[in-house]
């Protein structure tokens, strides 16, 4: 499963890599959302939770969908800013049909109901703001979701310039109590990375740049489209906007990706710590669990985690015939859990334990990139 952006016939240049204040926000604030996605910041969202307002703190939960299970596309800009004041800007000049689309879609997880872009269009399916079909399809959705998330749909349909009035205020007060230093904090890392892609790009071209980014960002042999492993089949292009590159520091281990029709193509993917150890492909994961799936396989692994073993070994173990057995082994071996090693007449196969012990952990990162 695969995001695809074409860029086909797309210029190098307006492939771009910049540092976002808004989207970096955005980050912390999922992080303070579910702390339990990034345990390395749970010391700071814990003190950023015990210093903030009650009224802040309050408002926070208030419109946490906004940034909770996922990202509004405004919050993640296409052409990010130098500061987080002049991004608040920017999205205040989307109209709003576009920003209440993009917060219902981010709140009630759908687009079954809302506008396709930056700007409305005659073409565009009926906005919950005019249509009272997607209006009640829309404030459905927010009711299956909790009381609360019910109340911010009804607010934001019944007086849109309010409540964006409101998270735009709610924003700047998270920059006085917690963003600008956090900010100031990253800012020497964000800026190194940059460098270190935009000189890639000038240098190496689009491949290598994308191959920095993470091992879940490729360019396609034919070179005109970027293939982005998430947890989701869907397609963008990129003809006559671009793709903006986003680093974040406080977005590890997401790889955030804004995709719907009308809006640019932006990633934002997690800055790389000293060490990075390289994604394993949702399709590897995939293989995995699907050749554990099966009982036989799992009892001949139980055998191979006390040792190596030949197949004739395990069919005996087992009462298998040799022949069920090595089609059964050379399903873990593409799934990459089993090793082969021939000594003389025989062929011993090996357990691959490291790789089954992080299978969970690898299976998370899928889910959560």
């Amino acid at each position: 499963m695969t995001l695809r952006i074409d860029i086909s016939g797309l210029p190098s240049e307006r492939l771009r890599f910049a540092a976002s204040p808004l989207a970096e926000l955005t980050a912390m604030l999922h992080v303070l959302a579910e702390p339990g996605h990034h345990p390395q910041l749970a010391v700071w969202a814990g003190d950023v939770w015990a210093g903030l307002r009650p009224e802040l703190a309050e408002r926070l939960r208030e419109a946490e969908f906004l940034w909770r299970s996922s990202q509004a596309d405004f919050l993640i800009p296409a052409r990010p800013r130098p500061t987080l004041a002049e991004e608040l800007d920017d999205v205040d000049r989307i109209h709003d049909e576009t920003y209440v689309t993009a917060a219902l879609v981010t709140t009630c997880g759908s687009n079954r109901f809302h506008s396709a872009g930056p700007s409305p269009s005659p073409s565009s399916p009926p906005s919950p703001l005019t249509d009272a079909r997607a209006r009640e399809r829309a404030l459905d959705l927010a009711q299956a979701r909790g009381g609360r998330q019910e109340a911010f749909a009804e607010r934001l349909l019944a007086d849109p310039a309010a409540v964006r009035a409101r998270v735009r205020q709610t924003l700047e007060q998270c920059a006085e109590a917690f963003f600008d230093a956090a900010w100031a904090g990253v800012a020497v890392q964000l800026a190194t990375d940059l460098r270190l892609k935009n000189d890639l790009l000038r240098h190496q071209g689009i491949g290598a740049a994308l191959a920095s980014v993470s091992g879940a960002v490729t360019l396609a042999p034919e070179g005109d489209c970027i293939v982005v492993d998430k947890l989701q089949d869907k397609s963008t292009a990129a003809h006559g906007t671009g793709v903006t590159f986003i680093p974040s520091v406080f977005g590890r281990p997401h790889l955030v990706a804004v995709h719907a029709p009308g809006w640019q193509p932006v990633v934002q993917y997690p800055v790389a710590e000293p060490s990075p150890s390289e994604p394993v492909p949702l399709e590897t994961v995939s293989l995995r669990l699907e050749a554990l799936a099966h009982p036989v396989r799992l009892r001949l692994l139980r055998t191979l985690a006390r040792g190596p073993h030949t197949t004739g070994e395990l069919a005996h173990t087992w009462g298998l015939s040799p022949p069920e057995v090595s089609r059964h082994l050379a399903v873990l071996r593409r799934a990459g859990l089993l090793t082969a090693r021939r000594h003389g007449r025989y062929v011993r196969y090996t357990l691959n334990l490291p790789d089954l012990t992080a299978l969970g952990t690898d299976l998370l990162a899928a889910v959560l990139r």
